[in-house]
């Protein structure tokens, strides 16, 4: 019996359908026209024009679940039904955004649904639903360790009518991207109240507000991930109107958790299907390389590692799909140790399956001419995202500790 509703069941052929027609043919192009552009982080026409085809296909903003479709096209998908089609969206790094589903956005996009006043809605969300922009989330700072969320100390300060802000963040993903007009940030407007969890807020910055400098780009293993991109960023006397909060002062921390969950499992999604196209192309390429008389396939070594990367990816698949029922059922908070299971089990179990088809493709895996090697930056820089793993661990052991003892 399926897993997936019969709702599902049609978004995942349809979408499969547009990935085989106008996401796979392309891949060459999209990164031929990266490389000729003037400005990396810059739009690209191919998007645009692939973005057109996307809505037109009624494949657009599919991450939407159902106790927010009133902000959808559609009726809303549980976790279980999208993440097959994460999934599919994984295994062309770039092609999440042709669906209006690529992180950060996403989360920003609930963050705004969830804790938004109808006039934050109207300016930044409607936009942000129709692809017009993107956003970042600023939460990670250079000088402290950010992996305590609550030892953020960009401040945030009340003058009159305003919120001022001063501080650094860095990673900061979508910064670098010109069609970027919205950031959330988070810092400390109550740094001396005796409950640490209330210390942050949240406010909403515009792109073009006076004092806010992106200092840099950023790179992770060598890939700026443009046009994307992350950034390092100063906010010097950065004022903003008051109602540019979110929920409220001392929400931050709240807000965070709201949504860190739903972003930490999508990652997840689409990691599991870099990892399967990983395998399907080494899969072929042992089929059609031979060494010492032999294909690359028959030799035992090589059918041990396909065998393990094809167990390891069905396992993190069943957990992750355990975890979305979680989800649906109980709500992200009470899921946090599935959740907590499934990011620090998946990206480890991406990044080892990549390394091995990696190697099966010998020095060419190590290029672009695949896309295993972006992938795989992919994979480890997810063990930081979103919180680093020893954080979940620690997190993860004390529940179960607790829940046993």
């Amino acid at each position: 019996m399926s897993e997936f509703s019969d709702t599902s069941l049609q978004y995942q052929a349809r979408l499969g359908a547009f990935m085989d027609e106008h996401i796979y043919p392309r891949e060459r192009e999209y990164a031929e026209a990266l490389h000729r552009a003037e400005d990396r982080f810059a739009p690209l026409p191919i998007m645009d024009e692939l973005k057109d085809k996307a809505k037109a296909a009624g494949l657009w903003n599919l991450f939407i679940p159902p106790s927010l479709a009133q902000f959808a096209e559609h009726d809303g998908l549980s976790n279980v039904d999208y993440a097959p089609l994460a999934e599919m969206m994984g295994r062309v790094l770039w092609s999440p955004e042709v669906f209006n589903c690529n992180a950060p956005d996403t989360g920003n996009m609930e963050v705004f649904m969830k804790y938004g006043t109808a006039e934050q809605q109207e300016r930044w969300l409607q936009p942000l639903l129709a692809g017009e922009i993107r956003s970042s989330y600023a939460m990670t700072e250079p000088q402290v360790a950010s992996s305590d969320a609550t030892n953020v100390e960009l401040s945030i300060e009340r003058d009159g009518d305003e919120w001022v802000l001063n501080g650094r963040k860095w990673f900061i993903t979508n910064a670098m991207y010109q069609r970027t007009r919205i950031f959330i940030v988070m810092g400390k407007s109550d740094p001396h109240n005796e409950n640490r969890h209330k210390q942050q807020s949240q406010v909403l910055v515009p792109r073009e507000t006076p004092g806010l400098e992106v200092v840099r780009p950023l790179t992770t293993l060598g890939y700026d991930d443009a046009p994307i991109g992350h950034a390092e960023l100063r906010f010097d006397n950065v004022r903003v109107p008051a109602d540019h909060i979110l929920l409220g002062p001392g929400r931050g921390f709240e807000i965070a958790q709201g949504r860190l969950g739903p972003g930490r499992i999508h990652h997840c999604m689409r990691l599991i299907g870099a990892a399967q196209r990983s395998l399907e192309l080494a899969c072929r390429r042992v089929a059609s390389r031979s060494t010492f008389g032999r294909t690359l396939g028959q030799h035992q070594s090589v059918r041990e590692d396909i065998a393990r990367c094809f167990s390891e990816i069905e396992m993190m698949r069943l957990l992750v799909l355990k975890t979305c029922r979680r989800m649906d059922e109980v709500g992200a908070k009470e899921a946090m140790d599935m959740i907590a299971a499934s990011k620090t089990s998946v990206p480890i179990m991406a990044q080892t399956v990549i390394d091995r088809c990696m190697q099966m493709h010998g020095a060419g895996g190590l290029t672009e001419d695949y896309p295993m090697a972006e992938a795989f930056n992919y994979a480890r820089w997810c063990r930081q995202a979103d919180g680093p793993d020893q954080v979940h661990q620690m997190a993860l052991g004390k529940q179960i500790i607790a829940r046993y003892a």
